[in-house]
């Protein structure tokens, strides 16, 4: 358990950056899967390579930025369809990643990491509450609400003169940024980077956001954003339960994390349907009430 929560923590800056796509933009992205692994591949070749762990963290999240703001021009300059672009640059950044990393696979293993002499414990709370915070304040800045005001009607926005090709590039950018971040802090945390390691993580991030929201409510941008952190560190909790079903092993790790998605998905239709339910039922019996008052 407690490991799970550790990879929660891990995976909470991934679905921050989901977030900003999936729910405030209402952009498509799948560019997640690729600029993950970039994250990952740019962090271990650097950190391999002798640099300083802080500075390949922070080429990993430049790596992100660039990946997300390559999407966001597909789908603002060149007119393609948002799912599309997330798609088109999902397929070109696993051959770029090839490139990055040389082959199929990189290990740090026995280097310096940003957690070498300091607990994930301590580091990671205090890391995503700053960028926690960092993200609520951009988001009440003017260019932080043109970019809400994009997701929500961007004809609306528009009107006002705003340029919304720069909302969505930045939106994305940024969203890809912290994709490639987390990516780069679970490989040190793991010690290998590996090609593939991106594969799903759009899943696991919109899952993080689903539960987190069903669980802890989205009243407001700072409460959503804890809500998305919770979501993640729920989801790799109830994951790492499943997992110690007798039944279920490591490779069916894709379904059990479709299964968790489905089911957060469901869960607020019914509850929604059982409140209007439970309205309509209170409306019928106060009006059978006034009517049989009326007849008396």
């Amino acid at each position: 358990m407690l490991g799970a929560v550790e990879s929660g923590l891990l995976y909470a800056l991934m679905a921050l950056g989901v977030y900003i796509t999936f729910r405030i933009l209402d952009f498509p992205d799948l560019t997640v899967d690729g600029s993950f692994t970039t994250g990952g591949a740019i962090a271990a070749l650097m950190i391999a390579s002798g640099y300083s762990p802080i500075v390949a963290t922070a080429a990993a999240f430049a790596g992100g930025l660039a990946a997300g703001a390559c999407t966001g021009l597909l789908n603002t300059k060149a007119r393609i369809n948002g799912l599309l672009s997330g798609i088109l640059m999902m397929i070109a950044l696993y051959s770029i990643n090839l490139r990055i990393m040389g082959k199929p696979n990189i290990s740090i293993y026995g280097e310096q990491t940003v957690f070498t002499g300091l607990p994930l414990l301590l580091l990671m709370p205090i890391a995503i509450i700053l960028i926690k915070l960092l993200m609520d304040w951009f988001l009440y800045t003017d260019f932080g609400l043109a970019l809400r005001a994009t997701g929500d009607n961007s004809k609306m926005i528009r009107s006002f003169g705003v340029n919304t090709h720069t909302t969505v590039i930045v939106g994305v950018a940024l969203s890809n940024g912290l994709v490639a971040l987390s990516g780069s802090l679970i490989v040190q945390y793991n010690s290998f980077a590996d090609i593939s390691m991106g594969i799903g993580m759009i899943v696991i991030g919109l899952a993080s956001v689903i539960i987190g929201e069903t669980i802890f409510g989205s009243r407001s941008v700072f409460v959503t954003t804890i809500s998305v952190i919770l979501g993640a560190i729920v989801y790799r909790l109830v994951y790492a339960l499943a997992l110690r079903v007798e039944w279920l092993n490591a490779t069916d790790m894709k379904l059990i994390t479709a299964v968790i998605v489905i089911i957060a998905l469901v869960v607020p239709m019914v509850r929604k349907s059982l409140h209007q339910k439970a309205v309509a039922k209170k409306r019928a019996e106060q009006l059978l009430q006034g009517t049989g008052g009326g007849a008396r």
